[in-house]
């Protein structure tokens, strides 16, 4: 069996030479096709874990393990808002994986080169066996890539059987593009800038809420960050994510809109900055959601 990664809280297994099983961001499933054309057949083989549960992930294993050729995760959860890993979760994730022979696999697609020049698998200093990127390695032009372990790849033609291409693959605007991107984001300390840009938004913020007296809490990787109107001390799982309101979410998006500012739309997506983002940004966003505190009384 193979397994797949659901982008909210997920992991799962599906059956050998099948396509992806779960398509569409943010949506939780249980065990059925959630877009057409994918056979029933392949998403009744997907077994489900919630992120951040590694006894979950040990029982599982324990009991099917040698069925398991893979697991994919994202090593922040990007698709019900921001759920970064709990401590010992990833190097947990490793372990079972070595201990079972399964492949472990970062969907780096939003951490990639946002929380660290590395990926999350150099922030948490966790290395997996494949990773997967998005656009960032394009520069945001359309373009992704794959890569790991040489025993893992050296299969991908034309060392190995396996055939991948695409008419777009290697993109000469995208890789020119890329290369630049990676330039600008190896200077020193840029990655420390970004996150404590991050971080300043997100504590003034927490005190323009906490003013206003405002349920409210926020969580960050590096240059992601989450939002969320609950009374949970803490977000780590995909129910803490549910305590948040979505309706008063829904008012504040509008309410930020309104004073210029433009947040992800719903409650259930990430937030990044950017190093392009400056103080005058900050005091725009910040003097915004002032305002829109105060009308959420």
């Amino acid at each position: 069996m193979h397994a797949t990664l659901e982008h909210m809280t997920i992991w799962g297994l599906i059956s050998d030479a099948s396509l992806l099983v779960k398509a569409g961001s943010g949506a939780l499933t249980l065990g059925v096709p959630s877009s057409p054309g994918v056979p029933a057949a392949f998403a009744k083989h997907t077994l489900t874990v919630p992120f951040n549960n590694l006894d979950a992930v040990r029982d599982l294993l324990a009991e099917v393990g040698q069925e398991v050729a893979c697991i994919i995760v994202e090593p922040v959860a990007g698709n019900m808002n921001c759920v970064p890993p709990a401590p010992g979760y990833l190097q947990g994730l490793r372990d079972l994986c070595d201990e079972h022979g399964v492949v472990l696999i970062f969907d780096e697609v939003m951490t990639g080169f946002r929380v660290a020049l590395g990926g999350a698998q150099a922030y948490y200093g966790v290395t997996p066996d494949l990773s997967t990127f998005g656009k960032i390695i394009g520069g945001g032009m359309p373009v992704g890539c794959f890569g790991g372990k040489r025993e893992i790849m050296s299969h991908i033609a034309p060392l190995g059987p396996v055939y991948q291409a695409g008419t777009l693959s290697g993109n000469p605007l995208a890789m020119a593009a890329g290369l630049t991107t990676l330039r600008l984001i190896s200077r020193p300390g840029f990655h420390d800038e970004l996150s404590d840009y991050t971080r300043r938004l997100l504590e003034g913020l927490q005190q323009r809420a906490d003013a206003a007296g405002i349920a409210f809490v926020t969580t960050q990787a590096g240059g992601m960050f989450g939002l969320y109107f609950s009374e949970a001390r803490e977000i780590v799982t995909f129910e803490d994510v549910m305590t948040s309101d979505a309706e008063r979410f829904k008012r504040f998006f509008h309410l930020m809109l309104e004073g210029g500012v433009y947040l992800a739309p719903s409650a259930f997506e990430a937030g990044f900055t950017s190093i392009a983002h400056g103080d005058a940004e900050l005091k725009l966003t910040l003097d915004a959601a002032e305002k829109a505190f105060a009308a959420l009384k």
